[in-house]
């Protein structure tokens, strides 16, 4: 997943205040649970002295209910009184935290990011459709988009006998078909326009077909039926979004599984994508890198657990290195170059240069320090990997 929405974030003058908690609300006492755990994170910003507008607007922010059903996660990164970023993630994070730093915490945002699919709904009848545009930056669907009326309303057949009831039927079925039609060109613009990575379609037995046979090919490339859904109120919701989930569930899983399979062909060939927290350091300060992979496990922990480890940089994010004498070699003031965690510092890097992210599930790549990166290209100086460095032989010829 590209991550160009982080860019201003890196780039900021700061100084930043980061929030990450789980905003889950699953019954009555949903509202103070979350107002204990921001009271927690605030007693400890105001340790870190975090202005008290910045505190006032991120309570502000992080009391409003999200109105997502089930467990679900809050990232919020703010500066003066300013929300720059206020994010509904997929699952509650890991662990709490809030710091008041110069650098915001990237990792929630990324996750997101790595989470969210770019769809959209059509829920057709006969008469026309409501299409619905997922959340480019959260796993969740917004509002309807729009909605689309065929305006063709001999819609209804009936039991009858004659030619009457023939030509009726049949202009019947031409209603069906030109309003499925107008609905079909309004999505053909849409995926010209928005670019989603899947089109979810429910709705009407009879209208879903009319439409799949209308839509041109991009659309047809991208088209999932989902069954249970209508434009009409009394439709199980939850079942409903039940089944969305599982598409968006398998779609992510071939998304990954797809970034994987690049992997591990670059690391057959030993060109192409490196591993190890030295070498992904290394083609990261070079901008070399067009997509970071980090292994996490089925609790969503980063097996590499970056947020333990400690990196040095500068002041701008490719001035990176695994020790100080790294980040001072490249004409960085010793005054200027600074500690900084590790999930931080990498993803910093990543943003700068354009890379995308992807997370791999443990037992789906072998990487040495549970990091790896796809590059853009390699020179003589690039850490080239032989086959064993993935399997987990540290023992790798460069």
């Amino acid at each position: 997943m590209k991550l160009d929405s982080l860019k201003p974030l890196i780039h900021h003058d700061g100084p930043l205040t980061t929030v990450c908690l789980d905003a889950t609300r699953g019954d009555e006492s949903g509202d103070r649970e979350v107002r204990n755990r921001w009271n927690g994170m605030r007693r400890a910003l105001e340790q870190e002295g975090a202005p008290a507008q910045t505190l006032a607007a991120l309570e502000e922010a992080v009391l409003r209910p999200t109105h997502v059903p089930g467990r679900h996660g809050r990232y919020l990164v703010a500066s003066g009184s300013q929300i720059l970023v206020d994010r509904v993630l997929a699952e509650p994070p890991v662990r709490d935290e809030a710091f008041h730093d110069g650098a915001p915490s990237l990792a929630p945002a990324v996750a997101a990011a790595d989470e969210a699919v770019r769809y959209l709904l059509v829920e057709i009848d006969r008469q026309g459709a409501d299409l619905v545009w997922s959340d480019a930056e959260s796993h969740a669907a917004g509002d309807v988009h729009e909605q689309v009326e065929g305006g063709h309303d001999e819609l209804h057949k009936f039991n009858g006998g004659g030619w009457a009831q023939r030509r009726f039927q049949m202009r019947v079925q031409d209603s069906w078909e030109r309003n499925a039609e107008a609905v079909a060109t309004e999505v053909d613009k849409l995926v010209a326009d928005l670019r989603p990575e899947l089109v979810l379609v429910t709705g009407d037995v009879r209208a879903v077909p009319l439409l799949r046979d209308a839509l041109g090919h991009a659309a047809k490339e991208l088209l999932v039926e989902v069954p249970g859904g209508s434009r009409a109120d009394g439709v199980k919701e939850d079942v409903f979004a039940q089944r969305v989930h599982e598409v968006l569930e398998a779609y992510r899983a071939r998304r990954r599984e797809a970034v994987a399979d690049r992997v591990r062909e670059a690391l057959g060939r030993g060109d192409g994508a490196v591993t190890s927290l030295d070498d992904v350091v290394d083609v990261l300060r070079k901008g070399q890198v067009d997509e970071l992979v980090v292994v996490r496990n089925a609790a969503g922990a980063s097996v590499a657990r970056l947020a333990e480890r400690t990196l040095w940089t500068g002041p701008d994010p490719l001035q990176l290195g695994t020790r100080r004498d790294d980040v001072q070699a490249l004409g960085v003031p010793a005054d200027e170059v600074r500690e900084l965690r590790a999930d931080i510092g990498m993803l910093r890097a990543a943003v700068a240069q354009d890379a995308g992210f992807t997370f791999a599930m443990e037992g789906s790549l072998e990487l040495v320090d549970g990091v790896g990166a796809l590059l853009r290209w390699s020179d003589a100086a690039t850490p080239h990997e032989s086959a064993p460095s993935y399997t987990g032989d540290t023992h790798r010829r460069h």
